[in-house]
């Protein structure tokens, strides 16, 4: 992320405002977020289906 130091708009001279650790922190947590997400959806479905397969006790 970078911000115009003391302009408006997008001229002048520009300045990191955060380190590369923290933006590889954020990019590696929505990673694990992303794939646990895939995993709960993954569960859910095969867990439907197997609950349809079986059918309903009469």
């Amino acid at each position: 992320m970078i911000r115009a130091s003391g302009t408006a708009g997008f001229q002048g001279q520009t300045d990191t405002v955060s380190s590369s650790r923290l933006t590889n922190a954020v990019a590696a947590s929505l990673a694990v977020a992303a794939l646990s997400l895939c995993l709960i959806v993954t569960l859910t479905v095969l867990t439907t289906k197997a609950t349809m397969a079986m059918g309903l006790p009469v």
